[in-house]
């Protein structure tokens, strides 16, 4: 079924940082939506690229690899896409960051590590 999804609404059932929900599917991408709070863990993702879209407050993508390491601060409105094999670490600026994220349905939110906020199981909203 068509159906409409209002983010504010739909960000408001979020109630922990780090734990994304599924707002939408497209092909074999996921629309997910996820509020951050303080920094996330350095990982990477073998072979999906994602996209992160700034939808309320601001955050800081820190990126890595073998020659540098550089931050893009993103603020509302703004979007940046991690290519697969990118090390990067997400962190909220502001208090709580509300962010959208398109990515393909086999992506695992702290990709190649394993920590506390590995999530699998995600709730749709």
């Amino acid at each position: 079924m068509i159906g409409k999804v209002n983010l504010d609404q739909a960000f408001a059932t979020i109630t922990e940082a780090w734990q994304p929900k599924v707002a939408g599917d497209i092909n074999d991408s996921q629309v997910k939506l996820a509020k951050f709070s303080g920094q996330f863990d350095w990982h990477h993702h073998e072979v999906e690229d994602e996209l992160f879209l700034v939808v309320k407050g601001c955050m800081r993508m820190g990126l890595r690899d073998e020659d540098e390491q550089r931050d893009v601060d993103l603020d509302e409105g703004e979007m940046i896409i991690v290519p697969h094999g990118v090390e990067h670490r997400p962190e909220a600026l502001s208090d709580e960051c509300h962010v959208l994220l398109l990515e393909p349905k086999t992506t695992i939110n702290t990709g190649n590590v394993v920590t506390n906020k590995t999530h699998t199981d995600l709730e749709r909203i």
